[in-house]
């Protein structure tokens, strides 16, 4: 018969390999895609698969030196990170008043916050075109943050404000006792309680900010605005035809920023979809 010890042992040995296969599972298909990227373009369009591929580096000199990836880069970084700023400080006081005050029309104002994401991308295209044309700011990395930011706003007050309806008024009633202000409640209290759920807001609006094509495509023109979501673009025509190793290799530059985001605050993350956003 098998110790205590023994059979403890087994099972941590049993578990670490059962999340060691589930692991390279899931992870085989983006060292799949990412060995596309270092692949001879030849070798890739080719009707016979290779599972030993030749190691290239023709994509990863094309995307540098043929074209400005760093400009797209810093671009995609810049504008996503901006929206996200604007999108969490206009809507950690909207959802507050949403979750905390009583007024006429409060419903109504929260479901038109969140009915905007149900428009049609392609109906305001045109107005916000021109809209940025007179402002001057047409081709620019602002342009960008701020339609990143509207376009994502009401998920993000509808995620932070589902988030404080989990929060007890007991907490705002004894701060009110002590004389705080709702400024200061909002602050102090409210804020540091909801983090789990503003840092899910932010992430999910960073991943819907990197994966807009629209909107990047209309106001980008030329390098000073383009980001890694319209460069992809670039390699699907034109004279050279649809680039595959070049699209990868992109492509895996664009996802990495994220995964590790995602992987740096998954506590927090787990906690606010799990806690925050799921009710309201």
């Amino acid at each position: 018969m098998a110790s205590p010890r023994r059979s403890k042992k087994e099972n941590k040995i049993l578990r670490y390999v059962v999340l060691g296969t589930w692991l390279l599972f899931c992870l085989a298909p983006i060292l799949w895609f990412l060995s596309i990227g270092f692949r001879p373009r030849t070798e890739i369009i080719t009707p016979q698969p290779i599972y030993w591929p030749t190691f290239s580096w023709d994509a990863w000199h094309m995307i540098w030196n043929d074209w400005p990836m760093f400009y797209y880069l810093r671009n995609s970084v810049v504008a996503v990170f901006g929206s996200v700023i604007i999108d969490i400080i206009l809507a950690v006081p909207a959802a507050y008043s949403l979750s905390r005050y009583t007024y006429k029309g409060r419903e109504d104002i929260g479901f038109y916050i969140l009915s905007t994401r149900m428009m049609a991308p392609a109906i305001v295209a045109i107005p916000i075109f021109f809209l940025f044309k007179n402002m001057g700011i047409l081709d620019s990395v602002w342009a960008l943050m701020l339609i990143y930011a509207a376009i994502n706003l009401s998920i993000v007050t509808w995620i932070i404000r589902s988030y404080m309806l989990d929060i007890p008024k007991e907490l705002e009633d004894a701060a009110r006792t002590d004389g705080a202000s709702d400024l200061r409640i909002l602050w102090e209290i409210i804020l540091p309680a909801t983090l789990p759920g503003v840092i899910t807001a932010g992430v999910i609006a960073a991943i819907f900010a990197i994966n807009e094509f629209l909107f990047t495509l209309l106001i980008a023109s030329t390098k000073n605005a383009y980001t890694m979501s319209v460069a992809l673009a670039n390699f699907t025509g034109g004279s050279d035809g649809v680039i595959y190793n070049a699209i990868a290799l992109v492509s895996f530059l664009a996802f990495i920023p994220v995964f590790l985001l995602v992987v740096a605050i998954q506590k927090h993350l787990s906690r606010g979809l799990t806690m925050g956003a799921v009710k309201g």
